[in-house]
């Protein structure tokens, strides 16, 4: 006699995550105007219709997998911060920036923030998305620091350098051009 075990059906919020885990896959291989909810359903292995109850539209899709990198990051800039061997505002940025290092190692992850905030030119509703990631993870970093506003600033300026040196792989330039942007940037 063959035994099965009962199905468990998955619940609606494991469902939701596993879209948004699929959709960030997605955006990040085709970005904002190249993905459609039926890539993510298919990929998800689920009906588009249910993509639909979960999320209203493509929009509200993309802005949650939006909100969900920014988490990410503020989850990561927390584990470095966490990991910092002194309160020193230089030392606790250091931390966090190794910690985000590793994360951007992700190129899922980096590919949606570089698909998000290209989308943000034009399209409104995900421009306040970037901006209200950025609200919150900005003010983290300078009060979890305790950093000025200028290294704050200048914490930010050397991630967006390291995002473009990671989008453009250009640490495997050889090439004076690739050598300057990428001199004393750690990145994994």
């Amino acid at each position: 006699m063959t035994r099965t075990r009962p199905r468990t059906l998955s619940t609606s919020e494991e469902r939701r995550d596993t879209v948004l885990r699929t959709a960030v896959e997605t955006f990040a291989s085709r970005g904002y105007y190249g993905t459609t909810t039926t890539e993510v359903a298919t990929r998800a292995g689920i009906s588009q219709a249910y993509v639909y109850r979960l999320f209203p539209n493509k929009e509200a899709l993309f802005l949650a997998v939006v909100e969900h990198a920014f988490d990410l990051v503020r989850d990561s800039l927390a584990r470095g911060a966490a990991a910092a061997a002194s309160t020193d505002p230089e030392l606790v940025l250091r931390a966090m920036a190794d910690s985000y290092a590793e994360l951007i190692s992700d190129q899922n992850l980096i590919l949606v923030q570089l698909h998000a905030q290209a989308a943000a030119a034009a399209e409104p509703t995900v421009r306040e998305a970037v901006r209200a990631g950025y609200a919150r993870v900005v003010e983290y970093v300078r009060s979890v620091s305790g950093a000025s506003e200028p290294q704050v600033q200048n914490f930010f300026a050397v991630g967006m350098l390291c995002h473009l040196i990671v989008a453009i792989d250009a640490s495997s330039v050889d090439a004076p051009w690739a050598r300057v942007l990428s001199a004393g940037i750690k990145h994994v």
